[in-house]
C-alpha cells in the first residue's frame, strides 16, 4: 500500500512538472545562454556589433551570449539557422539592410513573417569610398569616366541582390554604369581599393574608420538626402539628382512565434546597452547616428518601410 503511494505521488508530481515546467522556464527566462547568429564572416560590421552587444547584455540577462558565425548568401546562410531553430528565444540573428534586400527581389527564402526584430542597433548612410591617390578626385570626375567608358570603373560590393547592387542598378539606370565586383568577405572587401582589385568601394565610413582615420581612403559622395556633418564637403546624391538612399541599417532578430513577454526582455536589455557609454562610443566611431537605437515596438514598422523603399528602387 504505502510502495502504492509512493507512485502515485511520483506521477503527480511528474504531472505537476509538465503542467508548470513552461511557466516557469517562461518565468525565468534565460535560463541558459543565448546564441548570437552573424551570417556575415569575421572582423566586418555585423560581427563587432555582435560581440560589443553580446558582452555588454550578459550581465543584463545574467547568461552568456555566444557569437556564431555562419557567413554565405549576403546572409542567407546565417538566417536560414536562426529560422530552423526553435521559435524560444534563445537563437537571435544580426539583421542587415543587405540581407533585408534579398526580401525585395525574387525567390526570398524568407519573408517578414518569418522575424520578429527585437531592436534596431545601427543606422548609417553608405559612400563611394576611393582611395587617397585615386585619379577621381571628385565624384563628377567618376562620374564623368563612368559614363565615357561603361562598365570599366569596378566597384567593390557586398554582393547582388544587397543595398550596393540596388544602389549601383539605380545609377546605371542614370547612365553611370560600372562593373560590380562582390567579396564575400568584409576584409577582403574594404582593402580591394588599395590593391587595385577596384577603383572603388560601397561601404559605410564606421566599418573602414581605420583607414578612413589613416588617410588611406576618401569619400567622394554620399547616398542620402544631405550631406554628412563628418564629411561636409562630400556632396549627397539627393543633392547631385539621384533619389537614391538606402541607410544601412544593423538590427537583431528573432524568429516569428517568439513569445512576446521574452521578446520585451530582449528588447528592454538591449535598451540598456544602447544607452551605455561603451555602445554611445561605439556608435560614434561608426559614424553612425546619435538616435539609432529602435526598440521592438518600433523597429517593425521601420523594417517594413525600408523593405518599401528598396522595393521602390528596384521598380525605378
Amino acid at each position: 500500500m504505502q510502495f502504492r503511494k509512493l507512485v502515485l505521488m511520483g506521477v503527480a508530481g511528474t504531472l505537476a512538472a509538465l503542467t508548470f515546467g513552461p511557466a516557469t522556464a517562461q518565468e525565468t527566462y534565460p535560463s541558459r545562454p543565448v546564441e548570437f547568429i552573424v551570417p556575415w564572416g569575421p572582423g566586418g560590421g555585423a560581427d563587432q556589433l555582435a560581440r560589443l552587444v553580446g558582452k555588454l547584455l550578459e550581465p543584463s540577462l545574467d547568461q552568456g551570449v555566444p557569437v556564431v558565425n555562419v557567413p554565405g548568401g549576403t546572409g542567407a546562410t546565417g538566417m536560414a539557422k536562426l529560422l530552423a531553430a526553435p521559435a524560444d528565444g534563445y537563437s537571435m540573428a544580426i539583421y542587415i539592410a543587405d540581407s533585408h534586400a534579398l526580401l525585395a527581389g525574387k525567390d526570398a527564402r524568407w519573408t517578414m513573417e518569418d522575424i520578429t526584430p527585437a531592436a534596431v542597433m545601427i543606422q548609417a548612410p553608405s559612400f563611394l569610398f576611393v582611395p587617397a591617390d585615386s585619379p577621381y578626385e571628385t565624384w563628377a570626375d567618376f562620374e564623368a569616366a563612368a559614363k565615357a567608358e561603361p562598365d570599366q570603373r569596378k566597384v567593390a560590393t557586398l554582393g547582388f541582390g544587397s543595398v550596393d547592387d540596388f544602389t549601383l542598378s539605380y545609377l546605371a539606370s542614370k547612365g553611370i554604369k560600372v562593373n560590380q565586383v562582390p567579396f564575400s568577405k568584409p576584409s577582403e572587401r574594404y582593402i580591394s581599393i588599395l590593391g587595385g582589385h577596384a577603383d572603388a568601394l560601397y561601404e559605410q565610413a564606421g566599418d573602414v574608420a581605420q583607414l578612413l582615420n589613416s588617410g588611406q581612403i576618401r569619400p567622394l559622395i554620399i547616398f542620402g538626402e544631405e550631406r554628412s556633418k563628418l564629411f561636409p564637403d562630400v556632396p549627397s546624391s539627393y543633392e547631385l539628382g539621384y533619389e537614391i538612399a538606402l541607410p544601412q541599417f544593423r538590427a537583431i532578430a528573432l524568429r516569428s512565434g517568439t513569445p512576446p513577454e521574452r521578446v520585451k526582455i530582449l528588447s528592454d536589455a538591449l535598451a540598456e546597452v544602447a544607452a551605455s557609454p561603451d555602445y554611445k562610443k561605439f556608435l560614434g566611431d561608426q559614424y553612425a547616428s546619435e538616435d539609432s537605437f529602435l526598440g521592438a515596438d518600433q523597429a517593425l514598422e521601420f523594417v517594413k518601410q525600408q523593405l518599401e523603399d528598396m522595393k521602390s528602387t528596384v521598380q525605378k
